[in-house]
């Protein structure tokens, strides 16, 4: 097979996973993540076992990687990149929890809940919001 298109379906496939994942634990549903959120409320700490389960997974996938020469699709592993902590940075972060806490969606279960037809508008909000950040730090 030819490589890139490996490459396309095994990003198509962990996507496939990735949302199904979502649906399935309920992560798609906004109330569920508002819920998790409002500790002196209706707390659910379902999110906090996705959350440990995802950290699980990443723990073993890291270290099968670590036993590879190369990775399956790629001459190379990336290197790491020089982590610089500034405004951007801290300002993207403060943008991103407020609009997880206020919307209970962050970029991948948002894409995900597409297929239910009730976030186009907020992924809409999502995309400008990065075309206008893209723009601003540009400057």
């Amino acid at each position: 097979m030819n490589p890139s298109l490996a490459r396309v379906f095994s990003s198509l496939a962990a996507g496939i996973v990735f949302g199904l994942g979502l649906m399935l634990s309920g992560m798609a549903d906004p109330a569920k993540v508002l819920n998790f959120l409002d500790v002196a409320g209706t707390w659910d700490p379902s999110l906090m076992l996705v959350m440990g389960a995802a950290v699980v997974v990443a723990f073993v996938g890291f270290r099968l990687a670590r036993t590879r020469e190369q990775p399956l699709f790629a001459p190379q592993f990336p290197g790491r990149a020089a982590i610089r902590i500034d405004l951007p940075l801290i300002a993207g972060a403060v943008l991103f929890g407020a609009g997880w806490g206020l919307g209970g969606f962050c970029p991948g279960p948002a894409l995900a809940s597409l297929s239910l037809g009730s976030v186009g508008a907020w992924v809409a909000a999502m995309l400008g919001g990065m075309w206008a950040g893209r723009r601003v730090l540009a400057r």
